[in-house]
This record gives structure tokens, C-alpha cells and sequence, in this order.
């Protein structure tokens, strides 16, 4: 039953959301923008476009690492605070990216962002969660997980666009220093966030915390969702240019064309989820994914009309879009707010630690053909449809546990605005 304070968001609960989604558009635009240059920066440093897995993995395999890292102490602080330290690690990282020299070097930047990033998300996250009672939760998470959306629509096109007419570090360079004005605004705008720090229950272990079999269950539902993903994303670049004969400059309108999508996807499937529930928003995702994976990436096709392809990538954004938003809304629902960040950066550590060993494993499944093709992208697709129709039995008995669990407190953790600063 609805709490009857959370019959509406405050002006100051939107700014908190919406300072956060700028946050967070800077983090995702930093990760999704590599895969689509991933065949420029391959061309300039060498790289085998085989290989491109290993410089996406390697953002994630860092970020899974600083997820368990911060597990031990990210609830210690205000998380204001620790949000700026690891804002300021991911613009470090990301410049560095265009510093890179080799396959070698840009691994390294791409370590350095992955480790800041991670816990920048698990923070933005846990602030929402701590503003935000659970009966809105969805169209908050929504709204947030809009940016990806946005960086798609807007950020990867214009990147591309740089990089066709500058160079591919044109990019990184560019988003690094929009990191840092969108760092200093947010911090300088977001309230104090204590509140966490005052619950009595905040010296729980994160060997307790994983000891629980609803926490298992949801990091199990995390894992299975971002590895059904992420074994196919960071090659849609090169499959759909190599094997489908998209044109280079045909790329950057099917990242719009699928981020408009995708924010449609977010922001109606927020609402959704409040309505409805995660399980029956993310089954009809999960559908919409699987039909899509069979049809564009185990089908056989050469040649495709770029409207064709720009068409499966939107339906491909649209359906992911609509999973993430559920089962992301879900798992905030899991903890209690004292181990909320301490929740969600073990949660980033699965994330992270599953979308790396699946993109390493597509890069395995997959070959360069002589010719310049990419040779057994049909494996890769059954992987993923495979893992896929495992999500919404997850996602079935997650949702029933929490709904069985005892009510979140609905109040948020905001602290008085009128401490001096």
C-alpha cells in the first residue's frame, strides 16, 4: 500500500534525481562510447577487431574489482562526498584514454575508469534509493537510467561525429572535461547524504550481507541479465559495419535512432514498473531481447539496408531498456538503507565482473575472417538467448521475496538543507 508521503516527489527529491542523472550521463557516456569507436581507435593502434572484448572488459573487470573493494567502507561516508572522489578518478581515467599510445596503454586508462566508475555508480544508486521511497522508485531509477539513453541519442553520435572529423581522441578528451564541469555543479548542488550513518544496524558485514539468500538471488539476477547483454554488445559496432555492410557514417544515426528508443523504454518503463511490478515489465524486455538476438545475430544476413539495421538496433535498445529498469528498480528494494551502498557496490561488482568475463568470452567465441568479417557471431547469440530465459523466473521469485520481506521505510534519508556547507 502507498505510503500517503510518497503520493508525490518534492521539488527537492526531482533535483537530487536529476543531478544524479547528469552524473550518470557522464559515467555511461564514458563507457558506451568506446564500443562504437572500437574499429577506429582498432585501425590507429592495431588492435585485431577480435580484441575489441578485451578493451571493454577491461573497463569491467576494474570496476568488479572496486566493487568488492568498496563493499568494505563506501558506507562509512557521506556519500556526497565519496561521489566526488570517484567522479574525479573516472575523468582522470578517461582523459588518459586519449593519451593512449597502443593496445597496452589504452587497457590501463580504461582500468583507471572502470575502478572510479563502478563505485560512481553504486553511489548515484544508493543516494536515489536514500531519497526516494520505494512506491517511486521506479520512475526515479527511470529517469537515472535515462542518461544512457541521452549518451546514446546524443553523446555517441557526437562522438563519432568528432572522431570522423578530428580523431578518435577527440572523444575521450571531451567528455573528460564535461566530467568535470557536471562533477563540480552536482557536488556543489547535492544535500548532504548522512542520514545512512545514523541507522543503528550500519555494522553489518558484507560477509553477512552476501550470507543472505535474497541478496544471492538478486547479485544472481544482476549476473545473468548483464552477461546475456554483454556478450553480444561490444561487438554490435564491429558485426553490423564488417558483417552487414552498415556505412561508417550510417553508425552514429543508429545510436541516436536506438537511444531515443532506449529513453522511451526508461521512462515509460519506470512508470511502469511502479504499476505493474519488475516481473511483468522485465519478461516482456526479456522477450523482445531474445527475438531480437535470434533474428539479427543468429540469422545469417550480408547487406542489410541501413534502415533494416538501424531498425533492429532500436527494437534491440528498446527491449534492453525496458529489463534493466526492472530488475534495477528491484534490487534497490532488496537492501536496508544503512548497507544500501555497501549493497550496491557489491552489486557493481557483479555487474562489472559479469560483463567482463562475457565480453572476454565473445571474444573467444569469436574470429576475424580473412576476408574482414567477423566469424561466429550465431554462438554468441545463442549464449545470450540461452542465459536470457533464466531472467524472469529470477526476476519472478526476487519480486515475491521482496514483496514478502517487511515494508521499506518510506522516508527519505535526505539531511536538513540548512546545514552549513
Amino acid at each position: 500500500m502507498q505510503h500517503p508521503e510518497a503520493a508525490r516527489l518534492s521539488p527537492r527529491q526531482w533535483a537530487v534525481i536529476l543531478l544524479i542523472a547528469a552524473v550518470q550521463f557522464i559515467n555511461i557516456l564514458d563507457f558506451v562510447m568506446v564500443m562504437p569507436m572500437g574499429p577506429d581507435f582498432a585501425k590507429a593502434l592495431a588492435i585485431p577487431e577480435s580484441h575489441l572484448g578485451y578493451v571493454a572488459g577491461s573497463y569491467t573487470a576494474a570496476a568488479c574489482l572496486a566493487g568488492l573493494l568498496g563493499a568494505f567502507f563506501l558506507d562509512r561516508f557521506d556519500r556526497r562526498q565519496a561521489l566526488a572522489v570517484a567522479l574525479g578518478g573516472l575523468v582522470f581515467g578517461t582523459a588518459s584514454g586519449g593519451l593512449a599510445t597502443s593496445l597496452e596503454s589504452l587497457l590501463l586508462a580504461r582500468v583507471v575508469a572502470g575502478a572510479f566508475g563502478g563505485p560512481a555508480t553504486s553511489l548515484s544508486f544508493s543516494i536515489i534509493a536514500d531519497a526516494i521511497p520505494a512506491s517511486h522508485r521506479g520512475r526515479a531509477m527511470g529517469t537515472v537510467m535515462g542518461a544512457f539513453s541521452v549518451a546514446s541519442v546524443l553523446g555517441v553520435p557526437a562522438g563519432l561525429l568528432m572522431a570522423e572529423h578530428f580523431t578518435w581522441r577527440a572523444p575521450f578528451f571531451t567528455v573528460a572535461a564535461l566530467g568535470v564541469v557536471v562533477g563540480v555543479v552536482a557536488i556543489a548542488l547535492l544535500p548532504p547524504m548522512r542520514g545512512h550513518l545514523d541507522r543503528p544496524h550500519a555494522t553489518v558485514t558484507a560477509r553477512e550481507l552476501v550470507s543472505r539468500p535474497l541478496v544471492q538471488l538478486s547479485y544472481l539476477m544482476t549476473a545473468v541479465v548483464m552477461m546475456a547483454g554483454f556478450i553480444v554488445i561490444p561487438n554490435i559496432a564491429a558485426y553490423v559495419q564488417l558483417n552487414l555492410g552498415l556505412p561508417r557514417e550510417s553508425l552514429k544515426h543508429a545510436y541516436g535512432v536506438g537511444g531515443v528508443a532506449s529513453f522511451f523504454a526508461t521512462q515509460v518503463g519506470g512508470r511502469l514498473v511502479d504499476r505493474f511490478g519488475s516481473f511483468r515489465v522485465g519478461t516482456a524486455g526479456t522477450a523482445l531481447v531474445v527475438g531480437t538476438v535470434f533474428t539479427a545475430f543468429y540469422l545469417q544476413w550480408s547487406q542489410v539496408p541501413p534502415v533494416a539495421v538501424v531498425l533492429g538496433f532500436a527494437v534491440f535498445m528498446l527491449a534492453n531498456g525496458l529489463r534493466n529498469v526492472s530488475y534495477n528498480t528491484l534490487t534497490t528494494r532488496v537492501p536496508e538503507p544503512e548497507v544500501r551502498a555497501r549493497f550496491q557496490s557489491l552489486q557493481s561488482a557483479v555487474q562489472h565482473g559479469s560483463a567482463a568475463l562475457a565480453a572476454v568470452f565473445s571474444a573467444q567465441l569469436l574470429a576475424t575472417a580473412p576476408g574482414g568479417v567477423l566469424v561466429g557471431m550465431p554462438r554468441v547469440a545463442v549464449v545470450s538467448m540461452s542465459l536470457s530465459l533464466l531472467i524472469p523466473v529470477i526476476l519472478r521469485v526476487v519480486e515475491r521475496r521482496v514483496g514478502a520481506g517487511a515494508p521499506e521505510v518510506s522516508a527519505p534519508l535526505l539531511a536538513p538543507p540548512a546545514e552549513p556547507r
